[in-house]
């Protein structure tokens, strides 16, 4: 748990609950974003982008703006290697050198260290994993998404409940959609320079997307039109408050990875992803060459740990009754947004 475990609530009233909660998505593409929350909410302008200030410094908001989606506007891979014990530090540190590599997680299973690489193009991308491997002297499993089934990190989390959408379970349903890697941006020069400007987060003032144009050589509306163009392609998945899901107390999150016949695969994964306890859910490939005969993924959040294995349990027995392991994280290594510098070359 974080050093905030049993405290990060203690300060916050109910304002501060609705901001958390109801503005992880949803927030409006206008000039002036902060004067409609504060509206929504009960308070001034000035005083919601205050809070949202202040969450931010606590770090229970990790950042505001917007939630790019790597494998529609880039080449985005999950990898893994084996790591030696005895060589943890030294492999983390080369797999972390790379700028391009957004999460690395230490998980409890042989494939212990698993990252994310993120980058402009696929060549940049299959570049980066063979330096890798040829610098580790480890063998890297490389697993691009093929589909995704369903991918959202937003969940309440102003409560006690032990997993993710605990407390919504059997009345938030979402629709499943496929996405195929070989998906493009489309981007324009302008929708390229709004990404690279806001990747980390929108400016926290009263007007963030005049900000943006400022900082693009754009106008304010073409800004606007470009976030809101980028939105309906897939390529924002969101704009609103990203929550730190580890401050928060959701420590206990287990990646399942499951073998499930290939004919199967497309009904399997978009009943499982319309659950409301799975916040993960896609399609990677087989690398049997490599042993690994597993072909969808799915993650749960939660506190509790138990509770956690309770839903995989009842996952297995209702949905996918298949071979699968359970790669509990017990360590982040890096965690940082995606990085799209290399958009304009790509």
């Amino acid at each position: 748990m974080s050093t905030l475990e049993d405290d990060w609530r203690s300060d916050l009233d109910e304002v501060d609950a609705a901001l958390i909660d109801g503005y992880q998505s949803g927030v409006p593409v206008e000039v002036r974003p902060f004067r409609a929350i504060g509206e929504a909410v009960g308070v001034s302008e000035t005083e919601a982008l205050a809070r949202v200030e202040a969450l931010v410094e606590r770090g229970i908001v990790r950042r505001f703006g917007a939630v790019l989606n790597p494998p529609v506007i880039g080449s985005s891979t999950l990898a893994a290697v084996r790591a030696p014990e005895e060589r943890t530090e030294e492999v983390t540190a080369v797999i972390n050198s790379y700028r391009q590599v957004n999460h690395n997680y230490r998980r409890d299973h042989e494939w212990n260290t698993w990252f994310v690489v993120t980058a402009g193009s696929r060549e940049t991308r299959d570049r980066i994993l063979a330096e890798i491997e040829e610098r580790t002297g480890c063998t890297v499993l490389n697993l691009p998404m093929l589909t995704d089934f369903y991918i959202d990190l937003e969940f309440p989390v102003v409560n006690a409940d032990r997993f993710a959408r605990e407390s919504s379970s059997g009345t938030d349903r979402v629709e499943a959609t496929a996405i195929s890697e070989e998906a493009t941006g489309d981007l324009t020069a302008l929708d390229a320079a709004v990404l690279l400007e806001i990747q980390e987060g929108l400016p926290l003032s009263r007007t963030p997307y005049a900000d943006v144009a400022r900082a693009t050589g754009y106008d304010t509306d073409a800004v606007i039109e470009s976030v809101t163009r980028l939105l309906a392609a897939g390529c924002i998945k969101r704009v609103g408050c990203v929550i730190n899901h580890v401050v928060t107390g959701f420590t206990a999150n287990c990646m399942v990875v499951w073998n499930v016949p290939d004919e199967e695969l497309d009904g399997r994964g978009r009943a499982v992803g319309a659950l409301p306890s799975v916040t993960l859910c896609y399609h990677r490939p087989r690398r049997s060459e490599l042993g690994w005969e597993y072909n969808l993924f799915t993650m749960i959040h939660g506190r509790d740990p138990a509770a956690v294995d309770a839903r995989i349990d009842a996952l297995a027995e209702e949905y996918l009754p298949y071979e699968h392991e359970r790669l509990y994280s017990t360590e982040t290594l890096k965690q940082t947004g995606a990085r799209y510098d290399e958009l304009l070359s790509a």
